[in-house]
């Protein structure tokens, strides 16, 4: 039998404020334990939280752009339950009026069709501590409780890993081209609960679901999501009842592994938080906010397609990263060949910034540079083997590349009749490889124009080369 997999996911966002939800603490990454605190994010009695309007507009602009209703009116309440993370022994966080409802989030899948997975709503609450388990003891950091968090809950509209990890990837780089957070998972930035369950296909009742907490890596969802949808299949094969329950993932084993039965929803006692006010957005201030929206990844894709002529594949590698995006265009506005541009930093520089672990904007080569070098191709000044010698200079000081070029001697050598020598040596010198080539092996013919670019230090027109040689030659 054929089985039908639903995906919904609940993912928490750190939102980029420069401090707490509810208080003056900062929420800068790394600081030692227990050191960004105040009375307000420890809980300690009497102490009053005070909204950060920050969180707000940044909750708001995700709202807008992934196409939610912004609600004009919602407000804060507590979830009641006890945790140690957790210091007040409530969460203050939004539960039956959240600011943003609907919207959707259009996912290329595997084999490159569109689907739109719909949002449910949008929420804002504040972080909890961060457990610590040592050899002989354990721990709490409170640093991260009360960062701002915005939960972004879907429908369980993804078939199955693949199209969970487009979501994410896709959330990810809207968040980041619109400011809203960090998103770097190996500081928490992005995590999420995974909820899964299968049904037989044609059955439009959604199976049982099992839920995934505290996942916080892509490749971990993955994994996790494909072993999981695996095990209810096998277990529905086999007649096993699938029972609502919490499950952790152990990543060395590659299994799910059972934490609570969940047969019933928790009873959180929900409330109104009575030490805030609610939320009130006036239409003019949604309106005003809307105006500054930033360009979305799908819609610098189709531009930088339609002004600067590069493939649809290339669009993408580009703009996945913003700032990465953002050196192309600089680079693709000072270049003759934006395709060039392209390809220069879609090989060379990410290779380099993978190699050495950098970002964009620790690369010492700018924009300017990097188009003077592309010229210096384009005009035939120097040959690629040359203008990537150059490249690896720039890359370790910067530098203009003309200049470059000409303090080391490399420009490259179109005089016909400076390259003839060079081609008559390299006849002269190879009589088997000149044999071979008149015998039909066409590859005999690389060989030599790699013996004539030996001789001339690299610094001969491959084009002339070829076609001195197949003049001499025939």
């Amino acid at each position: 039998m054929n089985y039908v997999a639903n995906v919904g996911l609940e993912v928490h966002v750190q939102l980029r404020t420069k401090t707490k939800i509810f208080c003056g603490c900062p929420t800068t990454f790394g600081a030692p334990p227990n050191t960004h605190v105040c009375p307000v994010c420890l809980g300690y009695p009497g102490a009053m939280p005070a909204m950060n309007s920050e969180a707000i507009r940044l909750t708001v602009l995700s709202g807008l752009m992934l196409g939610c209703k912004i609600n004009p009116y919602s407000k804060m309440d507590r979830k009641n339950y006890y945790y140690p993370d957790m210091p007040k022994n409530y969460q203050i966080s939004q539960y039956d009026q959240p600011l943003c409802l609907g919207g959707g989030i259009e996912i290329t899948r595997p084999d490159g069709t569109k689907k739109t997975i719909r949002l449910t709503r949008i929420h804002i609450e504040e972080d909890v501590g961060k457990n610590m388990h040592f050899a002989a003891s354990s721990g709490i950091d409170f640093n991260r409780a009360g960062t701002p968090l915005m939960e972004i809950v879907t429908e369980p509209d993804m078939a199955g890993a693949d199209e969970a990890m487009a979501f994410l990837e896709a959330l990810k780089e809207i968040l980041a081209y619109g400011g809203i957070s960090d998103v770097n998972l190996e500081e928490g930035n992005m995590r999420c609960d995974v909820n899964s369950s299968v049904r037989p296909a044609g059955q439009e009742t959604l199976g049982t679901k099992t839920e995934l907490k505290n996942m916080n890596t892509f490749k971990g969802v993955h994994r996790a999501l494909s072993y999981e949808i695996a095990r209810q299949i096998a277990d529905v094969e086999k007649g096993t009842r699938i029972r609502q329950e919490t499950r952790r993932w152990d990543d060395l084993a590659g299994i799910t592994l059972t934490m609570r039965s969940k047969e019933e929803a928790h009873d959180y006692r929900y409330f109104p938080e009575p030490d805030l006010l609610p939320i009130v957005l006036s239409q003019a201030q949604i309106d005003e906010w809307a105006q500054v929206l930033p360009e979305l990844p799908e819609q610098r894709r189709a531009r930088m397609v339609r002004d600067y002529g590069i493939p649809e594949y290339d669009a993408g590698v580009l703009s996945a990263d913003q700032d990465i995006a953002n050196y192309f265009e600089a680079t693709a506005k000072l270049a003759q060949s934006a395709k060039a541009a392209s390809n220069w930093i879609m090989t060379t520089v990410l290779a380099k910034l993978t190699e050495l672990h950098l970002t964009i904007g620790e690369v010492k080569i700018t924009p300017a540079q990097l188009a003077g070098l592309i010229n210096l191709v384009e005009a035939k000044t120097i040959n690629i083997p040359t203008a990537k010698e150059v490249f690896e200079l720039m890359f370790a000081q910067g530098g203009d590349a003309a200049a470059i070029v000409q303090a080391k001697g490399l420009a490259q050598v179109s005089d016909t009749g400076a390259i003839e020598k060079f081609v008559d040596e390299a006849i002269a010198a190879n009589a088997k490889t000149v044999a071979d080539y008149k015998g039909g092996k066409e590859a005999a013919l690389k060989a030599l124009i790699g013996q004539v670019m030996k001789l001339s230090k690299g610094k001969a027109n491959p084009g002339l080369v070829n076609d001195l040689l197949k003049r001499k030659l025939s």
